[in-house]
């Protein structure tokens, strides 16, 4: 079960940790929200899960007790010492720990060509590194399941279709490689210390077909993004290819032309841009 808010004062009084706040260090308190998370993950006995942040271990122990095999990265070296005391004594054989930043291993390790099929990927992501982490994991192996804790923002801008004035450049490299499922709204109180807003369990599942696109057209994309205020023809005057000219057509059968914003063009238009049609 999860520390309450006193146990976890206590647990980290005792280590004489301080939650870092540039770490994101808001500690889950709340036993049906990580009943939640492994209920929307649908985890076995038998997958392999990462964890990004495993912090004092309330969700790692969850998923370990499952029968999952946990791959999980920690930052912080007391915390990750801590876990290596505690969790990896109880359970050698199924944790996988690793120190280190996630933005260099976004997959803790976990990223095997032949186990992609199977992996999952619950998390309690920091809002710093929360869009690059997904950028690098949109490079590949895709795991087949994403449910990851986030502020309302950063899920609210992942989520958003195209017309939403949060729809940007990770809204279109995410919903090409994933289906949105059903998630959850997460109250601030269920963390220690609370957080100054609420959170969300996003649902994410790998399409059967995942589009991803080559990082120079990703490129392209962030930097259109940056301007989202100018209309498309003027964003892109001189910056396609040759035989990429073409995909300003293809904006015609959504409706649109070169006067359209960014983001007023729908995910599948996007995606033209990597194999345009005349």
């Amino acid at each position: 079960m999860p520390l309450s808010p006193s146990e976890t004062r206590s647990l980290l009084a005792r280590l004489n940790h301080f939650p870092k706040r540039a770490l994101g260090q808001n500690f889950l308190v709340d036993g049906n929200i990580v009943r939640k998370s492994l209920d929307l993950a649908q985890v076995v006995a038998g997958d392999a899960v990462v964890e990004i942040g495993p912090g004092l271990g309330t969700l790692t122990f969850a998923l370990l007790e499952s029968g999952a095999h946990v791959w999980a990265v920690e930052r912080d070296k007391a915390l990750f010492d801590y876990l290596r005391s505690t969790l990896m004594e109880r359970f050698p054989q199924t944790l996988h720990l690793l120190q280190g930043d996630a933005l260099d291993h976004p997959l803790a390790g976990c990223n095997e060509a032949d186990t992609s099929n199977r992996i999952k990927v619950v998390a309690n992501l920091p809002y710093a590194i929360s869009t690059p982490w997904m950028d690098a994991v949109l490079s590949g192996p895709l795991p087949s399941r994403l449910v990851l804790m986030l502020q309302r923002e950063a899920a609210d801008r992942y989520a958003a279709r195209h017309g939403n004035k949060t729809f940007g450049a990770i809204s279109i490299f995410l919903q090409s490689a994933y289906d949105l499922a059903p998630g959850h709204a997460v109250s601030a109180a269920c963390f220690h210390p609370r957080p100054d807003v609420d959170s969300f369990l996003l649902h994410l599942v790998r399409k059967p077909t995942p589009f991803l696109f080559p990082a120079p057209v990703k490129e392209l994309i962030r930097t259109i993004f940056q301007q989202r205020r100018k209309q498309i023809g003027s964003l892109l005057r001189g910056k396609l290819p040759e035989d990429g000219r073409s995909w300003l057509h293809t904006l015609s059968a959504c409706g649109l032309g070169p006067q359209a914003r960014p983001e007023e063009i729908p995910v599948g238009a996007w995606q033209q841009l990597v194999q345009p049609t005349a």
